[in-house]
């Protein structure tokens, strides 16, 4: 049996190889502007690069809750989240520490932003700004975010996804 303990992972495991993913969430925030809509992203801690709030679910906590609360806690904002996910994408969260590289699905729910904190838990290692869509795309570096964000900003009241299958269970 693998890390996780579970029967289940280590099948995908033998099947697939590898690990399998673990789920993360993202909060996508948005506000309307005159020119359109504009996208909020942070930087991330270790390189500095753009990139949307996000992190790992607490234990019986809905995906789009552990969303908003990483919003607030990474960036200081709050505001409407979507119950349904604008989409989701992968990525390889690299270990500067221990070494051991996880791959990540990350669910993705949008946050009409209302308020913006003057200061919030992560102020002093993060950056926050407003990016146009267009911008935002160019900024981030995952090809499916890039597409994940270009298509909720052309329309951000599109129907939207489920939430994953695995919403809720504990990823730490």
């Amino acid at each position: 049996m693998n890390a996780t303990g579970s029967p289940i992972a280590e099948r995908i495991r033998r099947l697939f190889g590898g690990e399998p993913l673990r789920m993360q969430v993202a909060a996508l925030p948005w506000r309307k502007t005159s020119d359109g809509v504009d996208v909020m992203l942070i930087t991330s801690r270790e390189t500095g690069r753009w990139v949307l709030p996000k992190g790992w679910p607490e234990r019986d906590e809905a995906p789009c809750q552990a969303a908003a609360r990483e919003a607030a806690e990474e960036a200081g904002l709050a505001g409407s989240v979507s119950s349904a996910s604008a989409g989701h994408y992968v990525y390889v969260k690299v270990d500067r520490i221990g070494g051991d590289d996880v791959g990540c699905e990350v669910w993705v729910y949008p946050l009409e932003v209302d308020q913006l904190a003057s200061k919030w838990k992560e102020q002093k290692l993060r950056t926050r700004k407003w990016f146009a869509a267009a911008e935002a795309v160019d900024l981030v570096d995952e090809p499916d975010l890039k597409v994940l964000i270009a298509d909720f900003c052309a329309n951000p009241r599109r129907s939207l996804l489920p939430a994953p299958p695995s919403a809720g269970s504990p990823q730490r």
